[in-house]
């Protein structure tokens, strides 16, 4: 009986070895994709706790998932195959469209945030106005901030209204004020920060302050918007020329749909697709290097 198993002996051996190994690397990969979901999951939670949005974070992985899935899909259909070179072309463009897919709720998110920090700064000028008559009318500080609170629109009422929950709740006004800074990042928001605690501590005219810093926030913005004007046919240069050979390839895909079908599952044409991919996105950040100026 012995002698009869011993030539199986080996290979169930090198079997169960197999099994072993490919079982502690999917664990491994399992412990490692929680983890990474549920860092994935923290910075959602803290951007859109950031911009007010009352969205599951949960919701947000899962559709990057969806997109990376469907996008990956969509890779391998249009360079993929059945042979063992097209399957790993289609493999590789499939890679790449999911990572693209993956991204881009977070790109979503990033794009939001950006629009709701130029929204405020465009508030806070207002605020600042509103804020210096308030003080000349004989409000404190806190007065100031509860009429902003009350009166203004999203998004600097609802990061002022934090503000106050937070002084009302026990921390003093300088934790509170910090915590504000942090959460809304403005380099605008900064300085009214620091005049309000300079003044706290030393003494000064805060009228005279937020009237001075409303005028240099508006100034830095019509410079802002006049150098918009001046470099909108660079930026809408990069755009024509980057939508270019995307805009060329579909109108050859109508035109000859089985030369470009060809193309697309070919080893050249794929790598030819890949190259204009990173040009046009090394193009692309190098304008936007260029004609975007700080103030």
């Amino acid at each position: 009986m012995i002698e009869l198993l011993l030539p199986w002996l080996i290979p169930l051996l090198a079997a169960a070895g197999a099994a072993g190994v490919v079982w502690f690397m999917l664990r491994a990969l399992q412990a490692g994709a929680e983890e990474y979901s549920n860092a994935y999951t923290s910075a959602a939670a803290e951007r859109l706790e950031d911009m007010f949005l009352f969205i599951p974070p949960r919701r947000i992985l899962e559709l990057a998932t969806a997109l990376s899935a469907t996008c990956g899909v969509i890779g391998f259909g249009l360079a993929g195959g059945f042979t063992l070179d097209t399957v790993i072309r289609g493999l590789l463009v499939a890679t790449l469209f999911a990572w693209g897919g993956w991204q881009l709720p977070s790109l979503i998110l990033t794009v939001m945030r950006r629009r709701r920090l130029s929204q405020f700064n465009e508030q806070l000028v207002d605020t600042l106005n509103t804020m210096s008559n308030a003080l000349r009318a004989g409000f404190s500080i806190q007065q100031a901030f509860e009429t902003i609170a009350r009166e203004n629109r999203a998004p600097i009422s609802q990061e002022f209204g934090v503000f106050l929950h937070e002084t009302r709740v026990g921390l003093n006004m300088s934790e509170a004020m910090n915590n504000l800074e942090a959460r809304v990042g403005s380099q605008d928001l900064m300085l009214m920060v620091a005049a309000i605690e300079t003044a706290r501590q030393t003494g000064g005219n805060l009228t005279e302050v937020f009237d001075k810093i409303a005028h240099t926030i508006r100034e830095r913005m019509r410079v802002e918007r006049r150098i918009r004007t001046l470099t909108a046919q660079g930026r809408l240069q990069g755009i024509v020329v980057g939508a270019m050979p995307f805009l060329l390839a579909a109108a050859m895909s109508l035109l000859d749909a089985r030369m470009m079908t060809s193309f697309f599952h070919s080893t050249m044409g794929v790598t030819i697709c890949v190259a204009v991919l990173l040009l046009v996105g090394f193009g692309g950040l190098l304008i936007r290097k260029i004609v975007r100026i700080d103030v």
